[in-house]
């Protein structure tokens, strides 16, 4: 039996990086996995890959910016699922502008707090009513060690994740009395093909990127998508049945110097 055996489960952002890492883990798991993105090519083809290695996977295109979008989502999974959506895992984000509070402009803000923001907004929303019908469920957030944390660069990203952080202990606080867990993860920087791309013009390439992004961390590498997914997994499942409000560094012992 999977550790998430036959769960409905909505993953955003899950055709590429952390996302995607989550819904091939989860699939592997048992669970039901509903890959969301924008890349369509990407989110099918992952869906296939799934499929084609014996797990249960389907794509939907969702903008987690659409409010509508995002409820059609929601009911149509539900709808196909036994009125259930079990588990939701907002990954979806942006980094946005690297930009000092004085220097960024109103479009700039807005643009990353629609996504990073409204987004988990958005879809815990529209999946909650679900869950408070069978009185159980897990959502785990995609933060970053940015939401606990302040340093010089990219300030409305680590605002963001500061606010993602205060809605998993909100929402934990609140709908604990049916039974729904609220948790996320904070991961620090992660070899994603983002972040590979960044080091193709890093000087130094990724050994320095590597070198230069791990000084504060204990672990000095970079953290794999896989490993941010296992954490993700425990919070999400009935391992964690006791296990709510939680914000979880995975970042190499960053937050432990």
């Amino acid at each position: 039996m999977g550790r998430v055996q036959d769960k409905v489960t909505v993953i955003t952002g899950a055709a590429s990086g952390m996302g995607l890492a989550s819904a091939e883990l989860f699939a592997k798991e048992g669970a039901i996995v509903v890959l969301t993105d924008l890349n369509d090519a990407a989110g099918e083809a992952a869906a296939q890959r799934i499929r084609d290695a014996g797990g249960r996977a389907v794509y939907k295109r969702m903008d987690v910016c659409d409010e509508t979008s995002i409820r059609t989502v929601m009911e149509e999974t539900a709808s196909a699922n036994g009125d259930r959506i079990d588990i939701l895992v907002n990954c979806a984000g942006i980094i946005g502008a690297d930009k000092r509070t004085h220097e960024c402009s109103e479009a700039e803000w807005d643009a990353l707090f629609a996504v990073d923001v409204k987004g988990v907004f958005f879809c815990s929303k529209h999946a909650i009513p679900y869950m408070m019908k069978h009185k159980a469920g897990s959502i785990v957030n995609f933060s970053s060690i940015y939401g606990l944390f302040g340093n010089h660069e990219y300030t409305p990203y680590h605002i963001a994740k500061g606010a993602v952080t205060m809605q998993t202990r909100q929402d934990a606080a609140v709908y604990g009395e049916y039974n729904i867990r609220v948790n996320s993860v904070h991961p620090s920087t992660v070899r994603t093909a983002l972040v590979e791309g960044i080091c193709e013009t890093f000087p130094g390439g990724i050994e320095a990127y590597e070198k230069l992004n791990t000084t504060n961390q204990s672990l000095k590498r970079l953290g794999l998508p896989r490993e941010v997914a296992y954490a993700v997994l425990y919070l999400a499942s009935d391992e964690a049945s006791w296990v709510t409000g939680v914000n979880l560094p995975v970042d190499g012992g960053f937050t432990a110097r």
